[in-house]
């Protein structure tokens, strides 16, 4: 079977690769296919996550071994066949590319061609630029760190930050305190 993965950015509006490959091919061969039609090197720590249908994390795949608790199932991009985790067309993935900032493309199984078989991965379709493999914190859009409260904080246009107050916690009991640290204790 040969699966067909499409993967997109949501950093680039017309990033678009399609990469094809066998489904008893490893995670690992997987990465290298994207890590090689976007022109990144390998030497980044990454991962694959599967995926709900609204893109919650599952099951995370890592290029090296990183858990040491035997209470989750540890995946391995080398020792991970395709097929042992992907079994539905549609199924959906992240590939986190730059773990630091955990940025990543968002993939889907397209489509499960039976009765076909692959040597090697290979990209089908190539549209758009990659978004660059790495960046900074500095670099990181101001947007996305913020903490400022805009117009619409949770739909409502007339929202008045000074209903946040500790009369607001109703059934947390009458313990709060105006400033927890005035107590002997600290």
């Amino acid at each position: 079977m040969v699966f067909r993965f499409l993967i997109l950015s949501d950093e680039v509006e017309d990033f678009k690769r399609e990469i094809q490959i066998d489904s008893e091919a490893t995670f690992l061969e997987l990465y290298e296919a994207i890590v090689d039609s976007v022109g990144y090197t390998k030497d980044q720590i990454c991962s694959f996550f599967i995926c709900e249908d609204d893109w919650s994390k599952t099951t995370e795949i890592t290029l090296i071994e990183m858990d040491t608790t035997s209470e989750v199932d540890s995946y391995i991009m080398e020792d991970t066949r395709l097929e042992e985790l992907l079994e539905d067309e549609h199924q959906k993935l992240l590939f986190v590319f730059d773990y630091m900032t955990e940025r990543s493309f968002f993939m889907e199984l397209r489509e499960i061609i039976t009765g076909k078989n692959l040597e090697k991965a290979i990209c089908t379709k190539s549209r758009g630029e990659a978004p660059v493999q790495l960046i900074s914190f500095d670099e990181i859009d101001a947007k996305t760190l913020t903490t400022e409260i805009g117009e619409d904080f949770y739909g409502d246009s007339e929202y008045d930050l000074d209903e946040i107050d500790k009369e607001g916690f109703d059934g947390f009991g009458d313990s709060m305190m105006e400033n927890p640290y005035d107590d002997d204790r600290y």
